[in-house]
């Protein structure tokens, strides 16, 4: 908010790290949608995230934002983080690379970059709880490492501080990470702003260095507050300053301390530039796992039988913040139709959601208009006539930020609407409520949810989702009613909390009876059909900010593994293309002959999906993250989620693929592998020296020559390793990487740049509280398609030890 009195503007902030969402959480203004982090990631182009930046910047400023809720540099410790699908890698290097590029972009446009969460955010269980106990060396190598390269080479204007506490202390009072390193080693002059309630004292917080309490109204840092702070000695007037600055600082960086403009109403700027850059996006980011006899790309096709569940479902982002209303999406059918003359058939094949369906197809209100009428009254008893009554398209009604401001902080509301089955048959309600709620058919309750006590996974406070049947006939009108309040469920909670009323909102599904074999269908259009297309995965149900996933097999209950079973047993030229932010367990994979990720890819999904299975453009993903055989092989398996709400770090350095290769466990698909429609020859590296000093780097130059008859880009993945070191370290670690893109017969020289970083460890037994080292000795550089599937190799040295802070 701004403050007339002083003449000091407001700036406003959006989410999220895949699109400037605006104002509201649901139904907002239409925004262009990108591919997700994994996905973005997976391109490993720092020059496409620099323009996606650009283009973001210009999304933002679209929705009046000055300050963007991105990027998002958590660690993939597990393949069940809740949020890893909007994070990067399991890597640092690639990880604080891609961020770098990311926030030059957004800030060349004069937004500002918050990236976050600072530190040790890496799962949704009990995030604002657990305790994330992180030895130094791990801290200062693996997840700190990130927001160390994007500020060394980008300089963000603000960061988040995490949920959860670090070793002991909660992250927005943890001096050792905001104060001592931030700020002290690093030399980094931003604002940081919480995580949204994230905020859990008042001059401790501000003593570290939180400068904004977010959201607002604050909780902890009134003027009282902070004045009786002020009077005990527990801060001092410098600091109280200091945090005032850091926030002016920022406001003058994007918006200008002389800007008194009114803020702008939110507008949507689709256009075809941003529509191109997020299709190549989507295509880069596709990652071929697998292509045995040349299955892909399809070619002399007639019939394409496209099945399974999200062959009709745009499935373009997880679920939470980084969500948002698309300008339009596009359905791998949609994307298949558009880009192919021949006959496509379909078969749904199983049901993989996790939750029923929104009933928002077969409703409309009382006008007859699609979707449902909200009436809102002040108070929570819904007396006398409605405050505010808007039109909503959704039953997904969850009003975190879309509640009137005339009506808080206390309100009640209906939802009221006609549903018209399509089919005569058992069919199934679904109701999940944040405050108590009621839902009615015909007038008669037909689910009573007012006091409910289970926290279900449908919002971040909503109940569990109830369920119940009822025999309806195909065409006769039901007239639903939902009557709620914000009132905060469960009652224990008003204790913790301390207030009586929160968010609100409810969530409506409904499906119909299915009375067909799914199963045999797909398989009988599969045997139908020249080439088959199964396509399943998660969505935004099964991955989202607020829990974490609780298996990596695929949902539900095995339906989707039997359906890939079954097609690839009536068709052997199927193609599995899966669509998630993480690995998922493939017992198929070997049976399979095409296996392809897709990722969440934003709006252009359908189309990037379609080009790349035709043949229009080459894949060139590569995977940011490892994906093992089972889920006990990943390193954090005996550590997850939390025991007691703590969380013990215990594989210290040893993450994604330097916890495969030095306990010497095969991956599924390892670190970095990505296949395209060629092949690449390797030739002999060459160093500029052979030596590496504090102040001089290494450049290594390798010729790659595209030995196919297709255009595409490689990848080329240099991999540093200490041939003896004084302290254990990773069989290698990547240190530098470059994409280019070779024609066919095309051969190029590729540089890869090494320096100081290249070769350091953290050494906590040097100085005060330790120190990066470049250690005397031999270090190899293994120069590769993939962390597996290393090419060349050559060496070089550092003659004399050396050591630095930041």
């Amino acid at each position: 908010m701004p403050i007339p009195s002083k003449g000091i503007p407001s700036i406003k902030t959006s989410d999220g790290p895949n699109g400037a969402r605006g104002e509201f959480f649901t139904n907002g203004t239409p925004a262009a949608l990108f591919p997700c982090g994994i996905s973005m990631a997976s391109t490993w182009n720092l020059d496409l995230m620099e323009e996606i930046g650009r283009h973001l910047g210009e999304e933002s400023k679209a929705r009046g934002a000055h300050v963007l809720l991105a990027p998002t540099v958590c660690m993939h410790r597990s393949p069940l983080g809740g949020r890893n699908f909007e994070s990067y890698s399991e890597d640092p290097f690639l990880t604080g690379k891609l961020a770098a590029s990311y926030i030059r972009g957004l800030q060349s446009k004069k937004v500002a970059a918050t990236i976050k969460h600072f530190v040790g955010n890496e799962q949704e269980t009990e995030r604002q709880a657990y305790d994330a106990v992180i030895a130094e060396r791990p801290l200062r190598e693996i997840y700190l490492k990130p927001f160390e390269i994007a500020v060394r080479e980008a300089s963000p204007w603000a960061l988040m501080s995490s949920y959860n506490v670090i070793n002991g202390v909660h992250a927005d009072e943890y001096e050792h990470t905001l104060r001592e390193i931030l700020r002290g080693e690093w030399g980094w002059n931003g604002a940081v702003i919480s995580d949204w309630t994230g905020t859990y004292s008042t001059a401790p917080s501000i003593k570290s260095g939180v400068d904004i309490e977010m959201p607002g109204p604050t909780k902890w840092r009134k003027l009282d507050q902070v004045l009786e702070a002020l009077e005990k000695g527990e801060i001092t007037r410098a600091e109280i300053e200091e945090a005032a600055g850091n926030v002016l600082f920022l406001v003058d960086r994007t918006k200008g301390l002389d800007d008194h403009s009114p803020e702008p109403a939110e507008q949507s700027i689709d256009n075809v530039e941003t529509r191109n850059l997020i299709l190549q996006a989507g295509i880069e980011g596709l990652t071929l796992l697998k292509n045995k006899n040349q299955v892909l790309p399809i070619k002399g096709a007639k019939k394409i039988a496209m099945i399974g569940p999200n062959v009709k479902r745009a499935i373009v982002s997880g679920g939470g913040s980084a969500g948002l209303n698309p300008y339009y999406k596009i359905s791998p059918w949609d994307g298949i139709r558009d880009r192919f003359d021949g006959e496509i058939t379909f078969a749904q094949g199983c049901d993989s959601s996790k939750w029923l369906p929104l009933a928002s197809p077969y409703v409309t209100t009382p006008e007859g208009q699609p979707g449902v009428c909200l009436e809102y009254y002040t108070g929570d008893r819904f007396k006398g006539e409605p405050t505010v009554v808007q039109h909503k398209i959704s039953t997904d009604l969850w009003l975190w930020d879309s509640a009137p401001k005339v009506v808080l902080p206390d309100y009640s509301f209906k939802v009221k609407a006609t549903l018209t089955p399509k089919s005569t048959g058992n069919h199934m309600f679904s109701f999940a409520s944040v405050g108590p709620g009621r839902l009615f058919l015909n007038g008669e309750l037909f689910i009573d949810n007012w006091d409910w006590t289970d926290e279900g996974e449908a919002m971040f406070s909503a109940s569990e989702d109830v369920l119940k049947t009822i025999h309806l006939e195909e065409g006769k009108p039901v007239e639903l009613l939902v009557e709620s309040t914000n009132e905060v469920r469960p009652a224990s909670k008003v204790s913790i909390i301390g207030r009586r009323h929160d968010y609100g909102g409810c969530r409506i599904g409904y499906q119909e009876e299915d009375k067909v074999d799914r199963l045999q269908e797909a398989a009988d259009v599969a045997k139908e059909a020249d080439v088959a297309v199964v396509i399943v995965g998660l969505d935004a149900e099964w991955e989202s900010e607020g829990y974490d996933r609780q298996s990596m097999d695929l949902p539900k209950n095995g339906s989707q593994d039997r359906l890939i079973e079954a097609v690839l047993a009536a068709n052997p030229r199927t193609i599995v293309v899966n669509q998630s932010g993480t690995p998922v367990t493939m017992p198929w994979a070997k049976r399979a002959p095409a296996i392809l990720q897709a990722w969440y890819q934003g709006q252009e999904a359908g189309h990037a999906l379609a080009d790349v299975l035709l043949g229009n453009a080459s894949p060139s993903g590569k995977l940011p993250t490892t994906f093992p055989v089972r889920i006990e092989d990943n390193p954090s398996y005996n550590n997850w989620p939390c025991e007691n709400l703590k969380t013990v770090y215990g594989e210290g350095i040893y993450i994604g693929y330097r916890h495969y290769e030095r306990s010497k466990i095969a991956p599924l698909f390892p670190f970095g592998h990505g296949l395209t429609y060629t092949t690449f020859n390797y030739g002999t590296p060459s160093a500029s020296v052979t030596t590496l000093s504090e102040c001089d780097a290494i450049t290594v130059t390798i010729p790659i020559t595209n030995t196919g008859s297709v255009a595409a880009h490689e990848t080329v993945q240099a991999y540093v390793k200490d041939v003896k070191s004084t302290l254990p370290r990773p069989e290698k670690e990547l240190q530098a990487f470059s994409k280019v893109l070779f024609q066919p017969g095309e051969m190029k020289d590729v540089s890869l740049k090494l320096d100081k970083y290249s070769v350091g460890y953290f050494d906590t037994s040097l100085g005060q509280s330790g120190m990066w080292v470049a250690e005397e000795g031999e270090f190899e550089v293994l120069i590769g398609s993939s962390s597996a599937d290393i090419r060349a190799k050559l060496s070089f040295d550092v003659k004399e030890s050396f050591t630095w802070i930041y």
